[in-house]
């Protein structure tokens, strides 16, 4: 990392000095919730729609941060001793400043990418291509937009030799800023698509936003195929003096892509370049693949042989856009990370390590650090001080290179000459109810350690999206007022895509509240670590004093219940215990009505032992227009009744009616906190397409036959095949979650991007599919729901809802999460 001295970075911003100290900076961190180190940390306070960085000062100091940019001048900060502040107009403008500053201090070729989709493929396979050839530096994984952008410039130092950047934008005016940091000399537009389109007026209008990227650019390069980009390109004068690298595989071009040829695990492609024929092989045959692939060896025909590109090609390997977090052997969590292996990603994967706190043991496996450009003493006493900071309690170094430098490390520690040496010297069993982050080089095989330590289900898997989680649950943050509370639903496993993972990334998001059904979910969370607090909303007696110890809040719905938990809490003897209380208004089911007013205002008086925390009622048809006037009435009576409560107390209350769909259609009735559930998962009808996919159901093929016509499949013959057929037979069946009444040509799955009927009966553990009319092989990846074939849908055929859907996948179906 760079070190500039902290007055240097006030001139650089324009900042007012709010002290005399003069620190080294070498980190700059937007987020409290991360970082390396507090020495040498810059704190950027930044302001966001709904956070504010400057209510995380404290907690930033408190864990030894002392240098800070600011942009609100009332911040007291004579009450933090010994720390130096930089008074800014816009934090986020000197972060950007300060970034762009740092990169003119390096003549280099700086690949920037920009395009809708594909972006970050195309710079991991970049590094892949020239990882032994070049030191070059990257961004983290997708850190492309305007905090992301300037925090990858800031890695870049003396020893690189070249840098690749992504840029992308959701708004008029941004890539300016991103040009301004990047300052690319070779550019590559990598396609045209709908992602963010409702922010621009056309394609037209958001090429051009793009294109400013590569204003200064010496290079450009891009596929004449998106004919729009060409034209924007051949009629924007500021392109005259670029050289243009064009590919196509319809009209002439610099590389025209003459011949596409797929096999079953790889595709050849032949062009001409130069006037001379050309080709290569890449181990993959989507169409997604083939294009980034091609924009790829566009770039590399700058520079290399062909000869030579076609043999670095046929490495590439598939890029982790996220980190996956699986079950592992004794009750541990596996995260795989194991494709990349630099300090930028390192530091980013022990920060995801340490929001695991189901477990409060967390083990580093790292291979040694490839290519970096570092003095190896200087690297892996980096490596040393990161893991001790980020409070690892264990690391497993495999590699001479780490072990050569083993003296760095303060952590327990062990070492491995190789990948080989530690699968067959490991006892498994030392591994016990721990969180185990696989960090390693792609050279190391690390998938070996991965699928050893991991714990052994079928084929079978439900994939839970925990980024795209995080975007919903912002999603309906922005359509809430200032100070607006959130209480997260995880009750029923989360919905059925687990419980610690999903409250873990919750917690990080910092959730007001989180929502179970019964008080055994809440104490759960609270042994894995969970401290966010957590309302139980269908407690009963037997569970009142594990509610107490664990410092749950129950909902209280009846004088019954009021008078028995009261008498728990004195026998406790904790003081006034915050209780909810449910309100009946329409629902007809647990509640307070009405009429209980007046003797549930007595009961409250008579245990003051007893803290109202909030009162709140539950809409029984807010997703359904038909029934608005019912919604209203809903309100109307909880506003009076929830009224007449508050007005006997003497202390604030919370309110909160609203659930998914009633956060998206009665924006009035937000009250004080809303309660987030399904929406969060990806469900709604109201969203038009804002909302991400959370879950996949995802299996693959077992056996394909071929099946004369006449022939039956499955139990009762309930199939007989009316043509010569081809049938695939899933390892997935209704004690996985996938209802019988799907069988018999009522249901689909998808493969290979196309919806095939099942047949015949499902069974306990298989079902099978007619694949007649597409290409398959065994082993192909078959999607049950999804992105592209959404739970709704499967929902409608099953005559239900998604929550039913998700809340039936089966324990036994493993859950991997997917972090970016």
């Amino acid at each position: 990392m760079p070190t500039y001295p902290l007055k240097r970075i006030a001139e650089v911003v324009n900042a007012e000095y709010v002290d005399e100290a003069n620190p080294d900076i070498r980190y700059l961190v937007t987020d409290s919730r991360g970082f390396i180190s507090p020495d040498g940390t810059l704190y950027f306070a930044l302001k966001g729609l709904r956070h504010d960085g400057h209510n995380f000062i404290g907690e930033m100091y408190d864990k030894g941060v002392r240098s800070f940019v600011i942009s609100n001048p009332e911040i007291n900060t004579h009450q933090f001793a010994d720390a130096s502040f930089l008074l800014v107009k816009d934090t986020l403008i000197a972060l950007q400043k300060l970034a762009a500053n740092h990169r003119k201090q390096f003549n280099i070729p700086v690949v920037g990418i920009t395009g809708s989709n594909g972006k970050t493929i195309i710079k991991e396979w970049l590094f892949q291509l020239m990882e032994n050839k070049q030191n070059l530096v990257r961004s983290p994984k997708s850190y492309n937009s305007q905090i992301g952008v300037p925090l990858s410039v800031w890695l870049l130092e003396p020893e690189h030799e070249m840098a690749v950047f992504e840029a992308g934008i959701s708004e008029v005016g941004e890539m300016q800023k991103l040009a301004a940091i990047i300052a690319p000399t070779i550019g590559i537009f990598s396609n045209i698509g709908d992602a963010h389109q409702q922010n621009f007026i056309d394609y037209k209008h958001k090429i051009s936003e793009k294109l400013k990227l590569f204003q200064n650019t010496e290079i450009l390069i891009y596929c004449k195929d998106y004919n729009l980009i060409e034209n924007q390109i051949k009629t924007n004068d500021k392109f005259e003096d670029t050289q243009l690298f064009s590919w196509s595989r319809k009209f002439p071009a610099d590389l025209f892509v003459s011949k596409v040829e797929k096999g079953s695990k790889s595709t050849r492609l032949e062009a001409k370049f130069q006037t001379r024929p050309i080709d290569i092989e890449i181990p993959f045959i989507d169409d997604a693949s083939i294009e980034n692939a091609i924009h790829c060896w566009a770039f590399m025909l700058l520079a290399y042989e062909n000869e030579e590109i076609k043999e670095r090609m046929l490495t590439l390997v598939p890029v982790a856009m996220r980190l996956e977090l699986k079950q592992g052997i004794n009750n541990c969590t596996i995260i795989n990370d194991s494709y990349n292996s630099d300090i930028g990603s390192l530091s980013i994967a022990l920060d995801f390590l340490n929001q695991q706190n189901q477990h409060k043991q967390k083990t580093l496996v790292i291979s040694d650090i490839l290519q970096s450009g570092k003095d190896e003493t200087g690297l892996y006493k980096e490596v040393a001080d990161l893991v001790f900071n980020k409070h690892v309690s264990r690391l497993i170094g495999i590699g001479e290179a780490i072990s050569r430098n083993e003296r760095f490390f303060k952590t327990p520690s062990q070492f491995y000459k190789n990948t080989e040496d530690f699968l067959q010297s490991v006892d498994k069993d030392n591994f016990m109810d721990e969180a185990i982050l696989l960090k390693g080089s792609r050279t190391f095989e690390f998938e070996l350690i991965s699928n050893s330590l991991q714990h052994k289900t079928h084929r079978t898997v439900l994939e839970i999206n925990l980024n795209a989680l995080a975007h919903n649950l912002n999603y309906f943050r922005a359509k809430l007022n200032k100070g607006t509370k959130v209480m997260a639903m995880v009750k029923a496993f989360s919905y059925g895509s687990g419980t610690f993972e999903v409250a873990n990334i919750l917690q990080y998001q910092k959730v007001d509240y989180l929502g179970v059904a019964f008080a055994d979910e809440g104490v759960a969370l609270r042994k894995a670590g969970i401290v966010t607090p957590i309302m139980v909303m269908n407690p009963d007696q037997q569970s009142f004093e594990s509610i107490i110890e664990y410092i749950l809040e129950p909902e209280i719905y009846n004088l019954k219940m009021l008078e028995e938990f009261s008498l728990t809490v004195k026998r406790f003897s904790v003081g006034a215990y915050p209780v909810h209380i449910k309100l009946e208004t329409g629902m007809n089911r647990l509640g307070f009505s009405k009429e209980d007013l007046p003797a549930l205002l007595k009961g409250i008086s008579n245990h003051p032992n007893l803290l109202v925390k909030s009162i709140f009622s539950h809409n029984a048809a807010s997703d359904d227009a038909q029934h608005d006037d019912f919604t209203h009435q809903q309100f109307a009576l909880f506003d009076s009744m929830s009224k007449k409560i508050m007005n006997e107390l003497n202390y604030p209350v919370l309110r909160h009616i609203l659930n998914s769909p009633g956060i998206e259609r009665f924006p009035d009735y937000q009250l004080d906190m809303v309660r987030l559930g399904i929406g969060m998962y990806g469900v709604s009808s109201e969203s038009n397409g804002e909302l991400q996919n959370v879950s996949t159901l995802k299996t693959r093929i077992s056996q394909i036959k071929s099946v004369a016509a006449g022939e039956s499949v499955g139990y009762s013959r309930a199939c007989t095949l009316e043509r010569d057929s081809k049938i695939a037979i899933l390892p997935i069946g209704y004690s996985d979650g996938l209802r019988r009444i799907m069988g018999n040509g009522k249901g689909k799955v998808c493969i290979s991007d196309k919806l095939v009927p099942i047949i015949g009966n499902i069974c306990m553990d298989m079902c099978t599919v007619d694949v007649t009319d597409i290409s398959v092989e065994e082993e192909d990846e078959v999607i049950i729901f999804g992105e592209k074939y959404p739970i709704s849908e499967m929902a409608r055929t099953l005559e239900t809802i998604p929550y039913e859907v998700m809340t039936g996948i089966s324990s036994r179906v493993k859950r991997v999460y997917l972090y970016e």
